[in-house]
This record gives C-alpha cells, structure tokens and sequence, in this order.
C-alpha cells in the first residue's frame, strides 16, 4: 500500500501515520516529493486492508493499493522520476546524462591516476574501477581489494571525480563503502539476496547492474530488496543479457530503457561496453542508449589495453573516448538532455 500524504500534511501528521503503520506490522518507507510526501508501507500482502484505516487519519489524502510487486521501485509509489544525488555537483536522474568511466580493473596508482585525469578531461562525472572483481575462472586476475580502493581514493583526490566501484560479498561492504561513493552490484551478483540486504543498509546509492538471464521484473525484484532496507538511492543498470548471439560477448537490450523508463521511477543507465564486449561497438551503443532514453553511461577506458589485467578488448583508449564524448553531446543534446 501506499499513503499519499495531503500537500501541506505537517510532520507531525506524518509522524502519526508512521507510527501507526508500524503498530500494524508494516515497515515505512517515506519518499518525497516536489508537492507531498508519499509513504510506502510494506509487509505481509494477507493483511494489507487493515492500511485502509489510515486513509481517515488527519493530513492524509488516500491509501492505495500497489499492484505491482515491486512496491517502492515502482512509478505507482513515485510519478516523477528520482534524483540521485552522487556528490556536491554530481545527480543522476536529471537533465544532465552522468557518463561513468574507468578501467575494469584497477592495476596500480599510476594507471588509475592517468585514466582519472583522461577521462575527466573528456567530460565524465564518475570514476569507475574495480578492486574486488569476481571472475568466472578462479586463476584470472581478482583485483588488488583494498590497496586498489585506495589507489581509487588517491584519483578522487586529485580529479574530485566521485568513484563507483563493485562489492562483491556481504563482509567486505563496509569496507568498500568507507572509500566509494557508489557501490555497483555486478551482474552475477544481481540476485545475491543477502548481498542486496547489505548494501540496502548503507545509506550510499547503489549502482544494480541486470543480471545476465534476469527478466526486467527479476531485475526490479532485486531493487526491491535494496530499497525494502531503507536504501532508496538505487540506480539501473543494463549491461546486456545472454542470447544466442555469438557475435557479441552479450546483447544489449536497449529496448530495457524505456520500458525500464515507464515502469520505474529510478534512473536508468547502460553499459556499452559488457554489452557488447568489443571496443569497435561501444561508441554506437553508448549514442544508441543516449537516444532511447538512458540517464547515464558506464564505459571502459584504459590507457593501454591490450595490456589489460580484464577486459582489454572492451576498453576504449582515452583518445577513442574523447572522440566518442565530443559526438555524445550531439546525441545529447539531439534529446533536449545535456553532458
């Protein structure tokens, strides 16, 4: 159920309502809007009606039913779409398309350093590395864990770009979210439940990326579990899916955009370059998913990448980026949004 507070409710009148949704058995979730407060009351689907009652409780408008699974990701809790705020100057949700970009794996203080600084010259917002990296094989390269996090924190320093970089099981999330700013779930953790609790009680935004064989109601399913825990600062992410398409190292789903788009209020980004897996392709998909409606970009940059620890034929030279970014704005700008 959602209760839809009247505009102009005071706090008082909302505090009265969360207490008694709690006196019911049901967890709040308070989500502001531009006009009134919305609050979101979850639980046991058996007793919902007894939330009825609150619709004659004083500064409310009505109580009504959520129909789709996912309670709090869905457009029915939030019409307008949610703004996330990343740092000071940085919020993805907005007009502005945040472009994320970084090597798949931190590999050492200079690396990570140079490509910051390329990058940022080029017009990104966000730094993107990996420190902990769950890979398929047990004998390739598992990232530099908290040495790499600190090779992150010594980038941010010097470019001010704010960091996303990926936690990959429930003990290390504390330690990641002492130096990110944004915490990514990767694909193969994307329903990794007990992963999603965690991070949902950390007040930090999370960055879900699409499980590789998941439906977009599996995916919403899995925002859900992060936001049931308080976390309501979640942000989208397709980054392909597995098809019979050999061509590819995945399929990007664009058309998950705007279907994304119209189903949740949450922002919605892709990534071009685990969506195809090859540097020649990333740029025509990074304009493609600008133009379908995507929030923002995550891309791989690496300054020498067929010495890359992962996913060198993916990555993108700083100069190829740059280039990439200059036609970006033109999309961009094509679809009344800015970079």
């Amino acid at each position: 159920m959602i209760i839809v507070m009247k505009a102009g409710a005071s706090k008082h009148d909302r505090d009265e309502v969360l207490k008694r949704i709690k006196e019911l058995g049901y967890k709040p979730h308070v989500i502001h809007g531009t006009t009134r407060d919305v609050i979101g009351a979850v639980g046991d689907e058996r007793g919902k009606l007894v939330l009825q009652s609150i619709e004659s409780m004083h500064g409310v408008e009505s109580v009504v039913p959520i129909l789709q699974p996912y309670k709090l990701a869905s457009k029915e809790v939030k019409k307008e779409p949610s703004l996330i705020r990343l740092s000071d100057t940085v919020s993805i949700g907005g007009k502005e398309i945040i472009v994320m970009a970084g090597p798949c794996s931190v590999e050492g203080e200079a690396q990570i350093i140079e490509t910051a600084q390329a990058v940022k010259e080029a017009g990104a917002r966000v730094l993107r590395g990996g420190a902990f990296k769950p890979r398929t094989s047990p004998y390739s390269f598992q990232g530099l864990e908290e040495e790499g996090l600190k090779f992150l924190a010594k980038a941010r320093a010097i470019t001010g770009l704010p960091i996303v970089t990926e936690v990959i099981n429930p003990e290390t999330v504390e330690l990641v979210a002492e130096y990110a700013d944004i915490l990514q779930i990767g694909a193969r953790n994307a329903q990794n439940f007990a992963l999603l609790k965690k991070v949902g009680q950390i007040r930090k935004p999370v960055l879900l990326k699409r499980g590789m064989s998941m439906t977009i109601q599996e995916f919403l399913m899995s925002a859900e579990y992060v936001m049931s825990e308080g976390n309501q600062n979640v942000i989208l992410c397709e980054r392909g899916i597995r098809t019979f398409e050999t061509a590819t190292r995945n399929t990007l789903d664009l058309s998950a955009i705007p279907v994304l788009k119209e189903k949740t209020h949450l922002p919605v980004i892709a990534d071009p370059s685990h969506g195809t897996g090859n540097y020649h392709y990333v740029a025509a998909m990074a304009f493609a998913a600008v133009a379908a409606g995507a929030d923002g970009l995550i891309i791989e940059v690496h300054p020498d990448p067929e010495r890359a620890s992962s996913d060198g034929p993916q990555s993108l030279k700083p100069k190829k980026f740059d280039t990439m970014m200059t036609k970006l704005r033109l999309i961009a700008g094509a679809v009344d949004r800015t970079i």
